[in-house]
């Protein structure tokens, strides 16, 4: 938007804008940061709730930083929910699988792995390589999301492939 000097988040123009430019970068960042399971989607839904709700006191310019903001807090309580309900529940599934079980195995022992070799990535390591790696974002675009130079943000993703390659080098990467 070139001029903000008198526009406002309530006009639904402006408010459709913002919409169209942010939810869909928001929405990967926090499934990328959180994963699946807080369901992202509906936390960026009420994030741009919020955003209308208080679109009067919210200048266009600061529209980003307010729905990320509100956004991450939303992931963060979804979090510390979970912990509530992990505390108090039992879950016992059976699930069926016709696959080998060397193919299972397998396949646990790689996820095991990655999971751990995820963990220890540093947070701004496997944003970075989450959004260029899974969601195909070039790194100028990461960048901007995250706020920090491109050199930033390619040396975070070479840090984070080099020790991916070498934690998983048994099992035949590229």
């Amino acid at each position: 938007m070139p001029k903000e000097l008198n526009t406002s988040i309530c006009i639904e123009r402006i408010f459709t804008h913002l919409y169209e430019k942010y939810a869909q970068d928001l929405q990967n960042f926090l499934y990328y940061k959180y994963g699946a399971a807080y369901h992202p989607t509906d936390k960026v839904q009420e994030a741009y709730i919020k955003l209308w709700n208080n679109c009067k006191k919210i200048k266009p310019s600061k529209a980003k930083a307010f729905l990320y903001t509100v956004a991450n807090n939303l992931m963060l309580n979804e979090i510390k929910h979970q912990k509530v309900v992990l505390k108090y529940s039992r879950r016992k599934s059976k699930s069926y699988n016709y696959e080998t079980p060397e193919f299972i195995i397998e396949e646990k022992q790689f996820l095991e792995q990655y999971k751990k070799v995820l963990e220890r990535l540093s947070e701004e390591q496997r944003v970075a390589f989450m959004l260029s790696k899974v969601e195909g974002k070039k790194h100028s675009e990461i960048a901007e999301l995250l706020d920090v130079t491109q050199k930033v943000v390619e040396y975070r993703i070479y840090s984070a492939f080099k020790l991916l390659k070498e934690e998983l080098a048994g099992f035949k990467i590229k």
